[in-house]
Parts: C-alpha cells; structure tokens; sequence
C-alpha cells in the first residue's frame, strides 16, 4: 500500500510539473514549428502570380509605461489572413528586424501556401526582448489573383502590475509601391 501511495505522488507531482511547463504557442499538435509545417515541398513560379507585395508591420517587444515602471515587455503575435475564398496565398518571406534595423531571424526558408480563409499566427513570447522597441516583421505575399487582399497584423499583450492588463494591435501596410517610386 506504501508503494502504491509513492507512486500515484510521483505521478501527480509529474502531472503538475508538466502541466506548468510553458508551452511553445509555435508549434502545431504533432510538436512541429506551424510555419514549416506549412512549407512547400515542390518549386514555386513568383511569375505566375499577379498579386505580389511586400507588407512592413511594426512590433512592439517593450513600451514605456511611466517614470516608476520605465519598460514592460510585450508579447507579439504576428498574424497572416488569407481573405480569398478561393485561391491560396503564398508567403515567400517572414523576416523579423529590430530597432537598429538587423536582421534578428528568418522565419521561414521555402514558401508557405496559406490556403483559402486560413490564417496563420506566430508569436514573439514576452521574454524575448531581441526586437526592441522598434521591431518590425517585413512580410512577402503573392497570390494567383490580382484583387489579393490578405490582412497583415500584429497584436502586442502585456501587464502593469498584477490587474492591469493591456492589448493593442497595429496593421501592416505595403512597401513595396514606395520601394519601387524610389
């Protein structure tokens, strides 16, 4: 009977311990990162696409509060929506900068194909400060269609204080016509 007890503990003290493990809000239910899961397995032709564009979105990894709590981290989730009922729409780039301008990470190294009313998230976890203040993801998109309207968004969450939380989001919006007046 002694036995029995140290074993359920064991198993209930595990349960806990695994229970309060963090999560990485990343990965799909089979434990593979969602982004790659999505890749490409077969060439893709840009050149048959009529909608392509270049989306800037600005992130928020910290913010200032006030004098007493000058900085509060901020998770991010960057969040792609494809808005066609009927076509799939190709991300060919997720590249995250920071406030300096450098290249933090490639998100992604073949395309994704997002298919009709799919969304896809990512999320920059609170402790990850890399980003800065001025953070930012430069997205690529393409589509079959010209009349491609997919939204591009990010959606920053935080605290201040142990009842005071806050949200707000900001909307990405194409470079790629200022790029090329340039």
């Amino acid at each position: 009977m002694k036995y029995l007890v140290k074993i359920i503990a064991v198993i209930a003290i595990g349960s806990i311990l695994y229970s309060c493990e963090n999560q990485n809000p990343n990965l799909d239910k089979s434990g593979k990162d969602e982004l790659k899961s999505l890749e490409l397995d077969h060439k893709f032709d840009k050149n048959l696409m009529k909608y392509n564009d270049t989306i800037y979105v600005p992130i928020y990894s910290n913010i200032y509060v006030d004098k007493q709590n000058q900085k509060r981290l901020l998770a991010a989730t960057l969040s792609i929506r494809n808005t066609s009922y009927l076509d799939s729409l190709f991300v060919t780039k997720i590249d995250y900068f920071n406030t300096e301008g450098a290249l933090v990470k490639n998100y992604i190294s073949k395309p994704i194909s997002l298919p009709p009313m799919a969304s896809i998230n990512y999320v920059i976890e609170k402790e990850d400060d890399t980003g800065g203040s001025g953070a930012n993801f430069i997205v690529t998109l393409s589509g079959k269609n010209a009349y491609t309207l997919p939204i591009v968004q990010a959606i920053m969450i935080g605290e201040n204080g142990e009842n005071k939380g806050f949200s707000f989001s900001t909307d990405g919006y194409s470079i790629k016509k200022r790029q090329s007046s340039n």
